[in-house]
């Protein structure tokens, strides 16, 4: 690092609110915080805040990354190294014992760029979880080419999913280990996964309820048949699954190439509403 921009740095670090905005990310590690988590921890308006984590972004100690609908900010550790060597590079007459090579303290050569990458986590929602909505997941964790964080989840979650679902994913060349059956519930808690998207695939139709997540998330229902509730022949049921995957693998591929990051709430909602309106999409 050069005079230049050690003085920069020292000189972002300056000032009593970025020190307390330092210390707070520096708790959170890689996986920092969004702005609004941040204002609301320091008790400083919007605004103040974004001036001075503007301030310390500029000075390359801090670096935000757009996660979904959040801009998340988090310490840029290799920037905070950078600045701390500079001081104790040239110490100490041969004894640099006498330093304690503060840069040491720091995590070992940080990659910027594995640790936060953009992405939207979508949930998705049936009654029983053991199908449609396991698909679902499924399939968005294949083709989301990792822009994408796929959850799943039940209002009534059965015991196990489907047998014929987990059979059809792994022809499929699916990861089904993780798969499971589990009540929306997981989901509603304080330390539950930001959600970005919750999409309802309950057959509305034959009068399957799906959880009301409120207004604050890009929600839309594409209302899909339960195949538990088929009663068919083996090769009736495996003909049913199969074009269900097919469905969901459909839209899917739409969804994912949708513009999230320009498009606003309203737009957004409205293509997904598009999507899963059976008598607009390639069903």
């Amino acid at each position: 690092m050069e005079s230049t921009g050690a003085a920069a740095g020292f000189s972002a670090l300056a000032q009593e609110t970025r020190l307390s905005l330092m210390r707070l990310l520096a708790t959170r590690g890689a996986s920092g915080m969004a702005a609004g988590e941040l204002a609301s921890h320091l008790g400083q308006p919007p605004s103040t805040l974004s001036f001075h984590l503007s301030a310390l972004e500029q000075a390359g100690l801090v670096q935000s990354t757009r996660q979904g609908r959040h801009v998340i900010y988090a310490v840029r550790f290799a920037g905070l190294r950078a600045l701390f060597s500079f001081l104790t590079e040239t110490c100490c007459s041969g004894r640099p014992e006498l330093c304690g090579d503060l840069a040491r303290l720091l995590p070992e050569d940080p990659t910027e760029d594995d640790h936060m990458t953009a992405s939207f986590s979508v949930l998705f929602l049936c009654t029983h979880n053991s199908a449609r909505s396991l698909m679902a997941q499924a399939i968005l964790e294949q083709v989301g080419r990792g822009e994408f964080k796929a959850y799943s989840a039940g209002s009534e979650p059965a015991a196990q999913p489907m047998p014929e679902v987990l059979d059809k994913l792994r022809a499929f060349g699916h990861d089904v280990s993780h798969l499971h059956c589990k009540s929306w519930n997981e989901f509603a808690g304080p330390d539950a996964p930001r959600m970005d998207f919750v999409i309802t695939l309950c057959d509305t139709l034959r009068g399957q309820d799906c959880p009301d997540v409120g207004d604050r998330l890009v929600t839309a229902s594409w209302p899909l048949p339960d195949p538990a509730k088929f009663t068919g022949s083996p090769t009736e049921r495996a003909t049913v699954i199969n074009e269900l995957y097919g469905m969901i693998r459909r839209r899917l591929e739409i969804f994912i190439n949708l513009p999230c990051t320009s498009l606003d709430r309203m737009a957004l909602k409205k293509r997904l509403d598009e999507i899963g309106d059976h008598t607009r999409a390639p069903v």
